[in-house]
């Protein structure tokens, strides 16, 4: 059986800081799609890009009255090739490194951070 995660959202309050963070942070793109939805017209949604054809889980920087961002929400990991990288940006981005990277036996090596928004991330190398 393959990863069954294949969608995540990371809720935001601020949509352009959160663009700003993560696009500086991963070295990524993020798409914003327009949103058609009368129940949530102030809706904002960002795809990071390389779309259901990349291997892994994809998803979305989502701004919507009715889900705030925070600690003890959704947790997500961001797949890293070498973690120190990452962690170099992520305080001039405006995040917080919350717990240094650790070596966590066979699973790798992995690191804790907040965004802009008050939402913790991990960092994952299997490295």
């Amino acid at each position: 059986m393959e990863n069954t995660i294949n969608w995540f959202e990371i809720y935001v309050e601020d949509f352009e800081r959160a663009v700003k963070f993560y696009t500086q942070v991963f070295k990524c793109e993020l798409k914003e799609i327009p949103v058609d939805n009368e129940r949530h017209s102030q809706m904002r949604y960002a795809i990071f890009t390389g779309g259901q054809e990349s291997a892994g889980a994809n998803g979305a920087l989502v701004k919507l009255d009715i889900a705030k961002p925070g600690i003890g929400g959704t947790f997500v990991y961001f797949s890293s090739e070498e973690i120190d990288a990452e962690l170099s940006r992520v305080e001039a981005a405006g995040g917080k490194i919350v717990r240094p990277k650790q070596g966590v036996g066979d699973l790798g090596i992995i690191a804790l951070i907040e965004d802009t928004e008050g939402n913790m991330i991990g960092l994952r190398s299997a490295k």
